[in-house]
C-alpha cells in the first residue's frame, strides 16, 4: 500500500473530497445529520484556506503501487492547525478515511507521514484532538497511535445538537526520525 499526503484546494479538490464525504455516512450520522450537507467539502476547504496555520491534506492511495503513472485516488482527509490553541501544540481537527478504505492501515500510514513533519519541521511538541464520545472506533484508533485521554471534554454545537468531544493528546518525539516526511506545502 502506498499512501501520500497532498495539500487540497477548493477549486481543484472540492468535488473529490465531497465524494470521500459521501462514502462516509456514519461520520455525518454522529452529528445527527440525515445526509451530507450539499457542497460541504468546498466549504471546509475554503475555511481551511482562510485560517493561518491550518492545513487540509488529502490522503491519497496509489492506484498501482510502484507505478506513479497510474495515479492515485483521494480516500481521506487530514485537517489540522499549528500553534492552536497554544504555542507548540497542533490540533488535529480531522483524520477521516472513506468507509470502503477503513481498517486497511491507511489512516495509520497517513499519521506516520504527518507525525515527523509536525515534530521536526513545524516544531510542535504535542498534538491534541477531540473524539466524539459515541465513536469508540475512533477512540481505539487514536489510542493505537499512542494518544492518551486527558480527562477533559469539549462540548461543541453541530446544527441544533451538542456533541461532546473527549480530548486526547500525544507528545511528539524530540529526536529526528529516520522515516521520510513529506511536508505540507505552504501557500501564499
Amino acid at each position: 500500500m502506498t499512501v501520500s499526503l497532498q495539500p487540497l484546494t477548493p477549486e481543484l479538490h472540492g468535488p473529490a473530497l465531497q465524494r470521500v464525504y459521501e462514502l462516509t455516512p456514519s461520520y455525518w450520522a454522529l452529528y445527527g445529520l440525515p445526509a451530507l450537507p450539499q457542497d460541504q467539502a468546498r466549504r471546509d476547504l475554503e475555511a481551511a484556506e482562510k485560517e493561518v496555520n491550518r492545513y487540509a491534506l488529502g490522503i491519497l492511495l496509489a492506484k498501482e503501487p510502484g507505478n506513479p503513472a497510474a495515479g492515485a485516488q483521494l480516500v481521506g482527509l487530514v485537517d489540522f492547525r499549528l500553534n492552536w490553541p497554544s504555542e507548540k501544540l497542533a490540533y488535529l481537527g480531522m483524520l477521516l478515511v472513506a468507509e470502503p478504505f477503513q481498517r486497511q492501515g491507511i489512516g495509520t500510514e497517513a499519521w506516520r507521514l504527518l507525525e515527523p513533519w509536525l515534530a521536526e519541521t513545524a516544531r510542535m511538541e504535542r498534538v491534541r484532538l477531540g473524539v466524539e464520545q459515541f465513536n469508540p472506533g475512533a477512540l481505539r484508533f487514536f489510542q493505537s497511535l499512542d494518544f492518551q485521554l486527558t480527562g477533559k471534554t469539549l462540548r461543541i454545537r453541530s446544527g441544533n445538537k451538542f456533541v461532546r468531544l473527549l480530548l486526547m493528546e500525544k507528545a511528539l518525539p524530540r529526536e529526528p526520525s529516520t522515516s521520510p516526511s513529506p511536508a505540507p506545502e505552504e501557500t501564499d
